[in-house]
């Protein structure tokens, strides 16, 4: 297999696209869409996101310290991008795109209730690297919908058909697993 080197980039692709809800303490709520979002800490539970210092919700996100990571489906993704591309400085996204917000359990930031999955974090650090800034955040508060939950307790993430963003496109997640953790060491029955 022949490579070409490129310079330093972001090119780890692809990676899930989130909706980022956050309030500030006027109770104003804005959404965002965020790429740059991963898992930190398993205990405790932790991830990152990456945000720009200029957009509106790093205000309220660095005023709150709370914010709420939602995962959208298939059906949300020309609504992912909207809120990706359209500032909330100039337009209310959530009215825009209809969202249904519920309160946070542990937070005071809203969730969205149209994706299947949300995450309430608490910020435990800002760390700023360059053009945007890392928040690291504890996951206080999961919730998930009860329809992607099998009777043994096990959730069914390919069946809430989440989407991936990769050099500036959407994908789906696939629904058909290629393998599973262990498989390569696992023996034989």
């Amino acid at each position: 297999m022949k490579k070409i080197q490129f310079k330093g980039g972001t090119m780890l692709n692809p990676v899930p696209v989130v909706l980022v809800t956050s309030k500030n303490s006027k109770g104003d709520t804005n959404v965002f869409t965020v790429a740059w979002a991963g898992t930190a800490c398993t205990k405790p539970p932790m991830l990152t996101i990456s945000v720009r210092p200029e957009r509106l919700s790093y205000e309220y996100i660095k005023e709150s310290m709370e914010f709420v990571v939602n995962l959208p489906s298939e059906q949300l993704t020309k609504k992912v991008d909207y809120c990706g591309v359209k500032s909330g400085r100039i337009t209310d996204k959530i009215k825009d795109m209809g969202f249904t917000l519920s309160p946070g359990i542990e937070i005071d930031c809203p969730i969205i209730q149209d994706c299947p999955i949300s995450l309430e974090c608490k910020v435990r650090s800002i760390t700023p690297l360059g053009s945007h800034d890392l928040f690291l955040a504890e996951i206080v508060k999961v919730h998930v919908d009860e329809s992607l939950i099998d009777k043994s307790g096990k959730i069914h993430f390919e069946n809430a058909k989440l989407i991936n963003y990769c050099h500036g496109e959407y994908y789906p997640m696939t629904t058909q697993p290629i393998g599973k953790f262990g498989f390569s060491v696992q023996k034989r029955k």
